[in-house]
């Protein structure tokens, strides 16, 4: 016998003799859910256990407390492998174990030379992948000099609008190795071909460059409100540059879905995962009317998704739009490999917060969490001063090592498809995809995305999602730590240095006037025949985006428009709050103030006062909140002394009936133009204001309305 053939052996008689003399069998026999359930109801005392142990997400789905094999009896390997149909587990067989995550950084500050050095610092900094976003002028298609592009030039984006300006941002970049993936808007025609003129310019071989154009005209529609042509034919030049591109560049995308503008409006996930999948549902309508293949045309497709701090729901959402679009595919006519999805996914904007920046570093490392698992083949990460300005050279840095740290540290894309098997994530994401599927279902019997985006149905959809959320935000049910819940009364701005806009469109106006180029090739494009070979041909010879657009006759065809989806950062209406009572301190020296009475020993004011400080910090109040306990005399002294013209009275509901009588009179007295109690009054609210108070701030009420409704008294909101 070998010397393994002993060992196991070994192991097998030492099995044995454990099972023989060790068992937890019977001292912890396998239990029910049934019998589980009985045990938590009965702790309950009564209390509804749907309302105290299951969560309810806007998407309508019941979190359970507990999953277990019975949730999914017929699950058996439904989700597959991964790399294979329904690519729920992911695109390809190893996920990321050997390639890693691709960390695309954003990069949008309008001083090309200033951009260029961040870009470079990504580079060194390990980033694989570029987003480059042009400003809002070269997005709808104009120069700096025209004058539509008046107040749209050097906003929201890089100052990009020639060749020259593009190779000078790439300046020392390392094409080759880097992928370069652009957000041009509806500009993405003249965009592309100022990238391939690079690749051109540089040598580099078709088969070697790497990068996405992300042409996506419904999401622009969408976010901008605006389209400098008719739908049809901004539909018709996508194609164009997806077939182009699919014979010329064979590890390049041309189109992009890109769902961010529905979820920073405030899209559940399953409208989210809807309105991607009803958008590329179009996009492969048009390329298949165009001669495209659907294989060749949902290769053509980089999804582009946002994702928040619900890291359970964010895993799922991933999982499930890979698998509706693996369905989509299959409906349509494609092979089972064309519905491997290709995402990248992004934090979204509406989690993160202007105030309390640095708790971004949280949600962010959060959403890079969810990114990871649920999947996604390329990620950014987002500086956590994003909200506040344009990133700087540290957080920038932070944000690349957010991704090295949960792959080179954690390991996690090690694993492939970690939520594979959980029963929660494997019901979560078919809960996902089920109600999404159902979204994708009305927006198809109503003509498609197109109809929807163009009747105000799918931004009515989102208003109706967003409102219940919007509720709980107001009344801190969903709290915002650092806004909401534990503000910093004392947090001070970073300290940032915002580029001069006008200095800015100047310089770019200037140079554009000695670079811009006429170029026969342009009369190729207006001609429409072979548009981007000639488009190509044109950017290289130093033809502008305006002159770009105009050849392919944007200028002079009608613009198509919209009501633009708002973007709805969570923290932003407390943050409005925060802003007013900041000018209101820069103006008079002083803070709107709150003065909190303490009423009653310790253990019966502590709670409360806590609370409200907490409370109306929240609205940029200074709380003023002496060592209790007062009387109601001293109370009244000191706020007189506080010039306050606000009293809180804090105590504990034992006390307020003989409290309430006695305080609030004095307060008034004192000089406090409101009395606010804080506490439910129950059934006593007639008896407290009978007696003086104004308002009551508990758990539940809506915070956001008495803040406001009280910086309107005090002359900081107008009313």
């Amino acid at each position: 016998m070998n010397l393994q053939a002993r060992r196991n052996a070994v192991t097998s008689k030492d099995s044995a003799m454990l099972d023989a003399h060790f068992s937890i069998h019977e001292d912890f026999p396998p239990g029910s859910y049934d019998e589980w359930r009985a045990l938590v109801e009965k702790d309950l005392r009564g209390a509804p256990f749907e309302k105290k142990l299951v969560t309810h997400t806007y998407e309508g789905i019941d979190i359970q407390p507990v999953y277990a094999r019975q949730d999914r009896p017929n699950a058996v390997d439904a989700e597959g492998f991964p790399g294979l149909p329904p690519f729920v587990r992911g695109a390809t067989p190893v996920g990321a174990a050997v390639t890693g995550w691709d960390l695309r950084q954003e990069h949008a500050h309008p001083d090309i030379g200033v951009s260029n050095r961040a870009v470079l610092d990504d580079v060194q900094g390990g980033v694989t992948s570029l987003l480059l976003r042009f400003d809002r002028a070269a997005r709808q298609g104009f120069d700096p000099d025209h004058p539509a592009a008046a107040s749209l030039a050097a906003r929201d984006g890089l100052t990009i609008y020639c060749l020259h300006d593009l190779d000078t941002l790439l300046a020392e970049v390392p094409l080759e190795d880097i992928a370069v993936t652009l957000d041009a808007g509806a500009g993405f025609v003249p965009a592309a071909a100022m990238l391939v003129a690079v690749w051109r310019g540089r040598g580099i071989p078709a088969e070697k460059a790497r990068g996405a154009f992300n042409a996506d005209p419904l999401a622009v529609l969408s976010g901008e409100g605006r389209l400098p042509d008719n739908v049809p034919n901004m539909m018709a030049a996508m194609a164009d540059l997806a077939h182009w591109t699919t014979e010329t560049y064979p590890r390049v995308t041309a189109v992009g879905v890109n769902t961010a503008v529905y979820h920073n409006a405030g899209a559940t996930a399953a409208q989210d995962v809807a309105f991607g999948m009803a958008t590329a549902a179009e996009y492969l309508r048009v390329m298949s009317k165009a001669g495209m293949s659907v294989d060749t045309a949902a290769r053509q497709i980089l999804f582009r998704i946002n994702v928040g701090t619900h890291h359970f729901l964010a895993i799922a959402k991933l999982r499930a739009a890979r698998r509706l679009w693996s369905r989509m595919i299959e409906a349509c006519g494609g092979s089972s490999t064309a519905g491997a999805m290709g995402v990248h996914a992004r934090t979204g904007q509406r989690v993160l917060t202007r105030r309390d920046p640095y708790v971004n570093l949280l949600r962010n490392c959060a959403a890079v969490f969810a990114a990871g698992v649920g999947g996604a083949d390329a990620i950014t990460s987002v500086p956590f001063d994003a909200m506040a300005g344009l990133p700087d050279d540290f957080s920038r840095r932070v944000a690349r090592n957010t991704l090295w740290i949960l792959q080179e540290e954690a390991h996690l894309c090690q694993v492939v498809d970690p939520a594979g098997g959980s029963w929660f994530l494997e019901t979560l994401t078919d809960e996902v995809a089920d109600k999404a599927w159902a979204i994708l279902q009305q927006i198809e019997r109503q003509g498609g995305m197109t109809q929807a985006i163009e009747s105000g149905w799918v931004a009515a959809q989102i208003d109706s999602a967003f409102a219940p959320r919007a509720k709980d935000i107001a009344r801190r049910k969903a709290g915002i730590t650092g806004v909401s819940e534990f503000p910093d009364a004392s947090e001070q701005p970073l300290a940032q240095s915002a580029p001069t806009l006008e200095t800015l469109r100047k310089s770019a106006a200037d140079r554009m006037a000695s670079r811009r180029r006429e170029s026969d090739a342009l009369a190729a494009v207006s001609a429409g025949a072979d548009a981007m070979p000639a488009a190509v041909d044109a950017a290289s010879e130093g033809a502008s985006v305006g002159q770009l657009a105009q050849a392919l006759g944007w200028q002079a065809s009608p613009a198509t428009s919209v009501t633009p989806l708002p973007i709805r950062p969570f923290a932003e209406p407390f943050e409005q709050l925060r802003d007013a009572a900041d000018a209101w301190h820069a103006e008079h020296g002083a803070r709107p103030r709150v003065f909190l009475a303490k009423m009653g020993p310790v253990s019966h004011h502590t709670a409360r006062a806590s609370y409200a400080k907490n409370f109306f910090e929240a609205g940029g109040f200074e709380v003023i909140a002496p060592d209790g306990p007062r009387e109601a005399d001293a109370a009244g002294g000191e706020l007189a002394a506080s010039g306050s013209g606000i009293a809180v009275i804090c105590s504990s509901d034992q006390l307020y009936p003989d409290i309430v009588k006695e305080a609030a009179p004095k307060l008034k007295a004192a000089g406090a133009r409101t009395v606010i109690l804080a506490g439910h009054p129950g059934t006593k609210e007639e008896i407290y204001r009978n007696a003086g108070v104004d308002g009551f701030i508990y758990i539940g009420c809506d915070v956001l309305d008495t803040l406001r409704g009280l910086l309107r008294d005090e002359g900081v909101l107008a009313r």
